[in-house]
């Protein structure tokens, strides 16, 4: 069973920076493609970012696209996403999520998550 913890959330100011970190333990991280979610209060879960396997191919939803950029380093089975230019609508719980086979958006197309870790981002 694959087990995904993330950290570094935290409260930053407009403008600010983060760079959050999903570990995974128990499986085949460099079998997984990687994603990113976030939850703001009331809202349902949305697609951040997703990246390959190999981490040779990415995508961004528009919102985040020039801010955040996402990364993995198989040989750790780490993701991480670094969150730059912060604004408060990108405070949230961000969460991520692995599943093999095909890249998806999608939340549900994903097997694997981890418990979440909350961003607020101050005005």
């Amino acid at each position: 069973q694959v087990q995904l913890v993330e950290s570094g959330g935290g409260l930053v100011q407009t403008g600010g920076s983060l760079r959050l970190s999903c570990a995974a333990s128990g499986g085949t991280f460099d079998t997984y493609n990687m994603a990113w979610f976030r939850q703001a209060p009331g809202k349902e879960r949305e697609f951040v970012v997703v990246i390959s396997w190999r981490g040779g191919w990415t995508t961004y939803t528009d919102s985040v696209k020039g801010r955040f950029t996402i990364s993995r380093d198989n040989s750790k089975s780490t993701v991480y996403l670094q969150m730059n230019s912060l604004k408060p609508e990108d405070t949230a719980v961000y969460y991520c999520a692995g599943k093999t086979g095909s890249t998806e958006i999608a939340p549900e197309r994903y097997d694997y998550w981890g418990q979440g870790t909350q961003v607020t981002v101050s005005s």
